[in-house]
């Protein structure tokens, strides 16, 4: 009969196993996993960040020219992925730090790879041989041209960092108002070390990071002058004042030229606003001054980068010309 195991030839098979019983798995399911951990041993509790604060950046290296920073200590930054042969080359000419370089199987080796190959061991960096179809997905799909390269998020300075009594010279920071242009930012910071400037400044918010193409265009200065990142950029600017900076905001309608700044011997922090819409409506009224930047009437605006370069020279120069 069908279903009776008793008939001759019938054999009764048990492919899951016995039935019975759960394995012990709701057993070690009930067991303790051992006493929570105290709260500065957990990474992203408030205790650990402040016992991390407390220890040390360990930023000079960075600032020497040694070891670029690491990851970054705010929430929202992220790594970042260079793909394609001339922008992988590109990235490390210019000393933008990487984690990891990826190179897919088999690849066809030009000028190109074998450049990027050997920086990639003259730095000591890992290379890993990727299948493409891992490298397709490790690159979201970009062309990739068979390299990669993997930027760690970086290592954001404080406010408080930017006032650094032992930094040779009179302090000067430049701090950008709504510029969303990683260019313009590495522009900035380059120009911030070409005039002896200590420091920039930008908001967490609508503004440009220091992504692998702002490290490009800043052409190596990003490792040695510290960029900062606030919360607020209002009570940052505020913060500096309180510290003896004079804010000088640059709008096309300032009340002094550049050429006839009085304040330039004084520690200042220079604004840049976005090329469009300028300084927002808070930050204007923060600074001590307005200045402008003398200009031919037919051109309208200098972008973020250029005019902050130009009213760092003015500064450097009056600064010369004074013995200061």
């Amino acid at each position: 009969m069908p279903g009776n195991s008793q008939r001759r030839g019938a054999i009764r098979k048990n492919a899951k196993g016995a039935t019975v019983g759960s394995g012990g798995q709701r057993r070690r399911g009930l067991e303790g996993k051992g006493p929570t951990p105290k709260a500065v041993d957990r990474e992203y509790h408030p205790a650990a960040k402040r016992a991390r604060k407390a220890a040390g950046p360990g930023r000079a290296g960075a600032r020497s020219g040694g070891p670029a920073r690491g990851a970054a200590r705010k929430g929202k930054a992220s790594s970042e992925v260079v793909a394609g042969r001339n922008s992988v080359v590109e990235a490390l000419r210019a000393g933008v730090p990487v984690t990891t370089m990826y190179v897919a199987s088999r690849i066809d080796a030009d000028d190109r790879v074998r450049e990027a190959l050997k920086a990639a061991g003259e730095r000591g960096l890992p290379i890993l041989e990727t299948p493409r179809g891992e490298l397709d997905r490790i690159t979201d799909g970009a062309v990739h041209q068979g390299l990669a390269l993997q930027v760690p998020p970086y290592d954001y300075a404080e406010v408080a960092d930017l006032l650094d009594p032992q930094a040779p010279g009179i302090p000067l920071v430049v701090a950008l108002d709504g510029v969303t242009d990683p260019r313009n930012l590495g522009a900035v910071v380059r120009s911030v070390a070409a005039f002896g400037g200590h420091g920039v400044l930008v908001p967490e918010r609508r503004s440009a990071g220091m992504t692998a193409s702002a490290w490009k265009t800043s052409a190596g200065a990003a490792a040695r002058i510290p960029v900062a990142r606030a919360t607020n950029l209002t009570r940052a600017l505020q913060e500096l004042q309180k510290a003896g900076f004079f804010v000088l905001g640059l709008d096309m309608e300032g009340d002094v030229d550049l050429p006839g700044l009085a304040l330039a011997t004084e520690p200042v922090v220079v604004v840049v606003g976005s090329e469009g819409k300028g300084l927002s409506r808070l930050v204007a009224e923060t600074c001590d001054q307005i200045v402008s930047i003398p200009m031919s009437s037919a051109v309208e605006s200098l972008n973020a980068g250029v005019a902050a370069g130009v009213t760092l020279y003015e500064i450097a120069r009056q600064r010369a010309a004074t013995g200061r």
